[in-house]
């Protein structure tokens, strides 16, 4: 199969072009659907990695918050230390230009909203305290209470100059010791381990820049792994080039990955310093079969003017404009800029204009064209998802993100063939042309995408019997290309339906019911199917729809009980006369309790307002939680949407989800393993699960709790949430659940996760019942005015009702106008 056919990016888009050829700047489109270094998302609801979103919202991005100290190789209680770090979170001033050399001092920021161990970093020159950025947060932290006790001084100088105005600006920091005769023993001694821990963590190094030999590594890592355990997938034109890399000198490997890693995607050479590359020139010489280059010598240019425009600061800008016959000049603002000078060019008015931008930006380079898909794709191989891309190396180096250990035991390949893999990656352009078209509200090209879709999934679709002995896994079915065409399927389902297209709507659901015969979505297109026959006049087929739904074993939870109260409803006499068994179950009494709130707000359709108990403005949920830590039962608890019950079960399960079984894991940078959400997670595992259930059900839950708490506290895993659900709480939760019901509700997750992971009460209640430790929880579905019960929310209401808990739907209603 490793015959020289083509980049499967080079396939996927001839087809794709050939598929929806006719359609206006359809070229046009597709370039811009060309992928990104920073991964593809496969539709609108894709996950997002919980862990970088995590890193994200701190006070300083993860994309920011690179730092690297380098203290003196003998580091050790002197009263000096130089450490090499850079200022992020940069706010300049227009006016202001940096100078290699120039001091800097710090200042603390103990008022920092987002970091109260905040260190903002000051230009020593000015004034008026001219401010550059702060610390990073890591170093922050070991130097604050050090600043704040006055035990030491820090000034330092910059380093270097960044590439863009506002990216990370090496510095190098000295801290050193004050000299203080008066300050007691207690005081002294506090202050002398507050200053060893930072002399720790310096010679540590947890929070080390990862320097381009970092970069270097991670890449080749990456780049070994993927050629090692799918070289099958590769051309052989594919396999020399992306294997030609390792022939590189360091100096080339090196500048690629940091060209590679930035955005662009052009770079100035000239502005391209890094201290561990001693030739930046002859690097990129080397990196030719690699690289796109130009200088002022290449004409014509062939390259997108507009990407060569953006490497230019607006000064420079402004002297372009200068040195042409027709004045410009009263432009100042940079899009202003950028569009005279790109439509001078599209229009041909001004010969010389090319020469004077090139003459500005001198030699520029960018990561070619063939390189970037193929690296694309290497990436899409090691990580298996379009979230995660080489950043994920940057945060654990980093110490920001920390995934679980477990060990990865591969047995099965997710691509058996080539054809796979260019089928699933042709699939996945298809759903991010789909989305972009959605979003330009372009419905001709939705149209399209669908009726590719449906082409694909009726004649390419190739089942595996996964009982098999040697068959890959059923959940390996998510890397297929009739997994995405399903789901570009489904959106356009919800197209037709808002377009009131039944027909087409009923068509493609027939379809997707009869091409894919498993799946949590077979509830959806089940309910769908049957709502849209009726729609159409058709009750009697709406109702046999229904009737066969009941009854598949792959639809649950919500859509269950929707296809459920379709049979009642539609299978009055004398279309059936049996009522089905189902029928009492349904009629379950739930209990609620209705308290009153004054509306801030009436406006139809916007979230509603209310004022609290305490005067202050908040949301329904808040209000019912204070209606129930006061005249409601004096319960403590929280606005968590079953957050905090993924949490428990993702702390009391870790040992279980973290086993070794095979296929599960491909890479060190999982938060879970594959099968997570599907029926294999609990059959694999089926003793486990039952062995850790009997510990929770005699009474151990608290004590397994603390454990895994302290053993794993920050560790990313899927479902648990270190900081919205802190300790206490959670203790407090298992607690009042107690040992039977939690093991109940745990097993309902592990059977299935993802049916089951949404849908929870708003509110988690719990109170104590005397000072020996005895507590009971609550749960609460909290509804506003005119709001009603989901089938997914009722589906877990019920469930709750079996396994014992206290649940009840709070209902607020407005206060009345007689009061």
């Amino acid at each position: 199969m490793n015959g020289d056919t083509g980049s499967p990016m080079d396939s996927a888009t001839a087809l794709l072009t050939c598929c929806l050829r006719g359609s206006p700047g359809i070229s046009k489109t597709l370039n811009t659907c060309r992928p990104s270094n920073a991964g593809l998302p496969i539709m609108k609801n894709a996950e997002n990695n919980d862990a970088v979103e995590k890193a994200s919202s701190c006070s300083f991005s993860a994309a920011t918050t690179s730092v690297s100290i380098d203290a003196c190789p003998d580091v050790d209680s002197s009263t000096t230390v130089a450490v090499d770090t850079v200022i992020v979170g940069r706010r300049f001033r227009e006016s202001f230009e940096l100078q290699e050399g120039m001091g800097i001092t710090v200042l603390r920021d103990p008022q920092n909203a987002k970091d109260s161990d905040a260190v903002k970093v000051l230009y020593a020159g000015s004034d008026c305290g001219q401010m550059l950025g702060y610390l990073p947060r890591e170093l922050a932290k070991v130097l604050a209470p050090l600043l704040d006790t006055h035990f030491i001084e820090c000034e330092g100088f910059v380093a270097g100059l960044p590439e863009q105005q506002l990216d990370n600006v090496p510095i190098q920091l000295t801290c050193k010791k004050c000299e203080n005769d008066n300050q007691n023993y207690e005081d002294l001694r506090y202050q002398q381990s507050l200053w060893e821990n930072f002399l720790g963590v310096v010679r540590n190094g947890n929070f080390q820049q990862p320097s381009s030999a970092r970069y270097q590594a991670n890449f080749s890592t990456m780049l070994l792994d993927v050629m090692t355990n799918h070289t099958h997938l590769f051309s052989d034109t594919e396999t020399s080039f992306l294997g030609s890399f390792k022939s590189l000198l360091n100096d080339g490997q090196r500048l690629f990955v940091k060209i590679y890693t930035r955005k662009g995607p052009w770079f100035r050479l000239s502005s391209i310093s890094y201290r561990e590359i001693s030739d930046v020139e002859h690097a990129a010489m080397e990196l030719k079969c690699y690289v796109d280059m130009f200088s002022c010598t290449d004409v014509p240019f062939e390259h997108d003017m507009k990407e060569i425009l953006n490497v230019l600061s607006v000064p420079e800008m402004k002297e372009i404009l200068k040195e042409l016959p027709k004045d410009n000049t009263n432009c100042t603002r940079r899009h202003e800029l950028l569009s005279t000078l790109l439509s001078m060019y599209n229009n041909g008015t001004c010969t010389v204009l090319p020469k004077r931008i090139f003459k500005w930006t001198g030699t520029c380079i960018r990561v070619s064209n063939m390189a970037d898909e193929l690296l694309w794709l290497v990436q899409r191989l090691f990580f298996l998802n379009g979230d995660q891309d080489l950043s994920s190396f940057l945060l654990v180096d980093l110490g920001l993100v920390k995934f679980p250990d477990y060990t990865c035991s591969v047995v099965h390949r997710i691509f058996q063939e080539r054809n796979d893999l260019l089928e699933y990656e042709e699939a996945i352009r298809v759903a991010q042309f789909m989305d972009e078209s959605l979003d330009n509200d372009n419905m001709e090209l939705v149209s399209r995408c669908t009726d590719l879709s449906e082409n694909r999934l009726c004649t390419s679709l190739k089942e595996e019997d996964s009982s098999l002995a040697d068959s890959p896994p059923s959940f390996y079915s998510c890397f297929s290309s009739t997994w995405i065409y399903s789901k570009i399927l489904t959106l356009g389902v919800s197209v037709y339906e808002r377009e009131r297209r039944y027909a087409d709507a009923i068509r493609t659901l027939k379809i997707l019911l009869s091409k894919v015969a498993s799946g949590r979505r077979r509830g959806y297109w089940t309910l769908r199917l049957s709502i849209d026959l009726e729609h159409m006049g058709r009750p009697n087929e709406s109702l046999s729809i229904a009737e066969g739904g009941v009854t598949d074993p792959w639809i649950r939870a919500g859509p269950k009980i929707a296809l459920q109260k379709r049979v009642l409803r539609l299978g009055k006499p004398p279309r059936r006369w049996k009522v089905p068994s189902y029928a009492d179950s349904l009629k379950r009494n739930i209990k609620e309790v209705n308290i009153e709130g004054r509306p801030l707000n009436c406006e139809i359709g916007a979230k509603n307002v209310f004022y609290g108990y305490d005067g202050d403005r908040c949301g329904v949920e808040q209000l019912a939680l204070q209606y129930y830590a006061d005249e409601g039962g004096g319960w403590e608890g929280t606005h968590s949407e079953g957050g905090i019950w993924m949490t428990i079960f993702g702390l009391l399960m870790w040992d279980v989800i973290f086993s070794e079984v095979s296929d599960v894991f491909h890479s060190k940078f999982q938060t879970a393993p594959l099968d997570f959400e599907t029926d294999d997670f609990y059959k694999s595992r089926k003793d486990l699960i039952e062995a850790q259930l009997k510990r929770i059900q005699d009474g151990m839950a608290e004590e397994m709790l603390i454990s895994s708490w302290e053993l794993h506290q920050g560790t990313s895993c899927r479902g648990v949430n270190w900081d919205r659900h802190p300790m206490a709480d959670v203790r407090a939760v298992v607690a009042g659940a107690g040992g039977h019901r939690l093991a109940l509700l745990l097993r309902h997750l592990a059977l299935d996760y993802r049916s089951w992971s949404s849908g929870m009460p708003d509110l988690l209640l719990w109170r104590f019942l005397d000072e020996r430790g005895g507590a009971e929880a609550k749960l609460v579905e909290v509804k506003g005015p005119k709001d009603q019960l989901s089938e997914q929310q009722r589906a877990w209401i019920f469930v709750l009702m079996d396994f014992g808990f206290d649940v009840e739907v709070c209902k607020v209603s407005l206060v009345s106008k007689q009061r």
